[in-house]
């Protein structure tokens, strides 16, 4: 549970991820947190109140303080199956639809693209393309083009890429860190319509320049999971992406260390925070296990939403206690049918929409 006033965790034993709400500490929505009981680190828990210095972005604009909210098409579902979720997602009125580029699965540009071509309003964005297998200036091309053709819509984010595929496709580099720190800083000169020229280790640019640059400022984001990477989103990317996994302590941690980064590069201005929330609807304990189990997750890592509307609208607001701007929730890998998924994000989205201070 988390103290509202305090924003200390007060940890508890929850193996079914449904905790008890005390209504003493329960603030606007119990904001209950889903943990696994191994429990995590002293360090993580450290009752540090650094949301109120995250920095306003479009985001939190928009709603009057609280995250955007959307869900995942994973690639682990037939390409053809997006544009029917996408039309039933906005139509329930879902805000977000996000894919993902997973090798050798899909690619992440054309799905994404199919999504905004078969809807009127929904944002949909990507998360991630890896760097590795695209040349900045391509990624400068496609992105200003989605941009101009569907403008405001599209979301797009960049990583280093799962290194084993990166392998496959030989594509893998010795230092992904440094590729991150040429590569975004220039694509985002190159969408800002600069001539670019540089020469570094992995991005080499010889007067470079979008003939359709975007009409509007485009936030490139980027995803990241260790310090170092987390530290480097902040001082060269617009947003952060974090993966599900990200339990409320470990996303106030990353923020903390991400604005940190920004601050000592001298970096002003919005930043978001993307946090991917597995989620499973209803009575899924054992489901939730598996798939912990098929990621991979142990610890703290095995953080997820489960039980009916509220609840899982209690975990988006621990969430966006600890700095997220941004809550995207994650279906079980393999559940075919999301309609009645997408119906659930648009009926937690209201809750959460409806739990808003009202507006100055």
């Amino acid at each position: 549970l988390v103290d509202a006033n305090t924003s200390e965790i007060v940890r508890g034993r929850c193996i079914d991820h449904t905790a008890r709400v005390d209504p003493e500490i329960s603030g606007m929505l119990g904001r209950r947190i889903h943990e696994h009981p191994h429990g995590a680190s002293e360090s993580l828990h450290a009752p540090v109140d650094i949301t109120r210095s995250v920095p306003e972005c479009f985001a939190l604009r928009e709603h009057g303080g609280m995250p955007r909210i959307g869900m995942i098409h994973q690639p682990t579902l037939p390409p053809e199956t997006l544009t029917d979720l996408a039309r039933r997602a906005e139509a329930a009125g879902v805000e977000e639809v996000w894919v993902w580029e997973d090798c050798f699965k899909q690619s992440g540009l054309a799905p994404l693209i199919a999504a905004l071509a078969s809807t009127e309003r929904l944002r949909v964005g990507v998360g991630i393309l890896p760097m590795p297998l695209r040349n900045p200036a391509l990624a400068a091309m496609e992105i200003a083009t989605v941009e101009r053709l569907y403008p405001g819509r599209a979301i797009f984010g960049f990583g280093h890429g799962v290194l084993d595929w990166m392998g496959q496709a030989g594509a893998r580099v010795a230092s992904p860190l440094t590729l991150m720190r040429e590569y975004v800083p220039a694509l985002r000169r190159l969408l800002a319509g600069d001539e670019v020229t540089t020469s570094g280790r992995y991005v080499r640019l010889d007067r470079v320049k979008l003939a359709w640059p975007p009409e509007r400022t485009v936030p490139v984001l980027a995803a990241g999971e260790g310090p170092k990477t987390l530290s480097l989103t902040g001082e060269v990317a617009d947003g952060t992406v974090l993966t599900a996994g990200s339990s409320p302590a470990m996303v106030r941690s990353a923020v903390a260390r991400i604005h940190g980064a920004r601050e000592a590069a001298g970096r002003r201005g919005p930043h978001e925070i993307v946090v991917f929330l597995m989620c499973a609807f209803g009575d899924t304990a054992s489901a939730l296990e598996a798939e912990f189990d098929a990621w991979g997750f142990s610890g703290e890592r095995r953080f997820a939403a489960s039980g009916d509307d509220a609840a899982v609208a209690e975990a988006i607001a621990a969430l966006t206690d600890a700095g997220a701007t941004s809550v995207i929730l994650q279906p079980l890998s393999h559940d075919a049918d999301l309609a009645p998924y997408a119906a659930a994000t648009a009926r937690v989205t209201a809750i959460v929409r409806a739990a808003e201070p009202p507006r100055p």
